[in-house]
């Protein structure tokens, strides 16, 4: 399909107010797993972000990578376990999630960052001392019993502190920064951290002006199905109360509300396997998925 060039002219010049309203603000753009799809997909989602880039705004890439960690420790002969969506992880599981997400995953994220024209710089919560993590505690009720009891989930964290000092010295200087989301504990532990929890710790703790999770859902959506286009938080929390919410959705709302209680100005969530989805949130009047607001 051929595009006339006064309409790519046109929807240039229509980005310009908010190509304005992001220069040299920092924006936090989660990829999940389930939204890198084929290779054509993640080497458009890297040209968008470099694009972004070129545009005076500074990109903050942090990637998940459950299915491709999945796969591995199929392959391996390892079953996976979860609980409330977080996957158990004993010690020889870890250090596959590792070498999985700060390894291969991201390597081959910043690969093709590279190969896009931007200059990406591969790191993880380990890297600098940048995300301190403690153990994830989630109880369950015993049916016979009806006890609550605790359920060990090994090496899962969530993150305690962050210290920004390596991703300041890296924003503002044509470095594009691309995080795995695995980090220590203050005993030198290592932790399998969900990637979203992940993404709003940094973005808090940037102040970023956008936090956008990338999921393979086109948003929010309401009892019928359809896309919720903006909520409050205080709606964020009437939906996981009356039970529109539900399953994966809930952790990710969360972690909307996290983000921007912690300075966030907005986040988006939205569905990364569309073509360009970041591009057409950041830089359209329409916009994509749903923004969750103070």
């Amino acid at each position: 399909m051929s595009v006339d060039a006064h309409d790519i002219g046109r929807v240039l010049n229509e980005a310009l107010p908010y190509m304005q309203k992001y220069d040299d603000e920092i924006i936090v753009v989660k990829y999940g797993g389930h939204a890198m799809g084929d290779e054509e997909g993640a080497r458009s989602f890297a040209r968008d972000i470099v694009m972004l880039e070129q545009s005076g705004i500074n990109p903050v890439v942090v990637h998940g990578g459950g299915p491709q960690i999945g796969q591995m420790l199929a392959k391996l002969g390892i079953k996976s376990q979860f609980v409330d969506g977080l996957r158990v992880t004993d010690k020889p599981t870890v250090e596959i999630v590792e070498m999985i997400l700060a390894g291969s995953i991201n390597k081959q994220i910043v690969g093709f960052i590279n190969a896009a024209g931007g200059k990406a710089i591969g790191l993880c919560g380990k890297d600098g001392d940048m995300v301190k993590a403690v153990k994830v505690s989630r109880t369950a009720r015993d049916p016979d019993s009806n006890i609550e009891q605790a359920i060990d989930l090994g090496f899962v964290g969530e993150p305690d502190k962050v210290d920004t000092k390596v991703l300041d010295t890296v924003l503002g200087k044509e470095l594009i920064p691309v995080l795995a989301p695995v980090a220590t504990s203050k005993e030198g532990d290592t932790y399998n951290v969900n990637a979203d929890t992940f993404a709003g710790a940094i973005a808090g703790a940037l102040g970023a002006k956008r936090l956008l999770l990338l999921t393979d859902v086109p948003g929010v959506l309401d009892k019928n199905k359809n896309l919720i286009k903006e909520l409050s938080v205080d709606d964020c929390r009437r939906l996981i109360a009356d039970g529109t919410a539900t399953g994966g959705m809930i952790p990710k709302i969360e972690t909307c509300i996290y983000a921007i209680e912690r300075g966030v100005e907005g986040v988006v969530i939205l569905d990364g396997k569309t073509p360009h989805a970041v591009l057409v949130e950041l830089l359209t009047h329409g916009g994509a998925g749903t923004l969750i607001h103070a």
